[in-house]
């Protein structure tokens, strides 16, 4: 059995109209997890958790086998994050973001970023307000690439999409964990991206833990 990338135990929070209450369950290394759940089932309440935007009442969360709390500056060097709309400022050229983003990476890599923006036909001269949703979706996976992350944390990041541009951040998921070194946890409602490349399932329902399993065991 891998080691687990990815533990959340006994996780609580509270809002004056929604809990997310007591989850746990892990996303063992180099596989694939789709977070799934209606909209205000607690998806993106679970990623801010794990990404310390949000502070939990109890519970546990480690990261790459690190307390998500006392070692948030070392976890983050090692995570990417897409999330569902575009967190660059508008105004700013790619290579403009690339210049903000790079000296907090210690593992950035200017050869990786540029070879993804080829690859994705991005020009470092565009700017961030006129790239569509799919090429901002594509930006953020490459700044995930470029400096490394173990770990892939996507909020809804097919929605919106057409089905081509779908069809290729899902290829691009299942290769990024071909070298048994990397995770991705990702929340969807899209039932049938979870089919084509997700190794487990954590299912969610108004703030509680219904199913975390494996898809077959689903």
């Amino acid at each position: 059995m891998n080691e687990n990338c990815l533990t959340v135990r006994s996780v609580t929070k509270s809002f004056p109209k929604f809990s997310l209450d007591n989850l746990s369950f892990v996303l063992p290394k180099g596989y694939i997890m789709g977070l799934v759940g209606s909209n205000g089932a607690g998806k993106t309440t679970t990623i801010k958790l794990i990404l310390n935007m949000l502070k939990k009442e109890q519970g546990n969360i480690s990261v790459l086998g690190f307390d998500s709390v006392k070692n948030e500056r070392k976890i983050k060097q090692n995570i990417g994050v897409v999330f569902d709309t575009n967190f660059f400022v508008e105004e700013w050229t790619i290579s403009d973001t690339e210049k903000a983003l790079s000296p907090f990476y210690d593992e950035w890599s200017h050869k990786t970023f540029t070879d993804m923006l080829d690859k994705f036909q991005i020009s470092l001269k565009m700017k961030i307000g006129s790239l569509s949703r799919g090429m901002q979706m594509r930006l953020m996976l490459a700044v995930a690439f470029s400096h490394n992350a173990k770990l892939l944390l996507l909020d809804e990041p097919t929605s919106g999409l057409d089905p081509l541009t779908r069809d290729g951040l899902l290829e691009m998921l299942q290769d990024y964990i071909k070298d048994g070194e990397k995770s991705v946890l990702f929340s969807t409602h899209i039932t049938t991206d979870l089919e084509r490349v997700a190794d487990y399932i954590t299912v969610l329902e108004h703030g509680k833990l219904v199913f975390t399993g494996s898809t077959e065991d689903l």
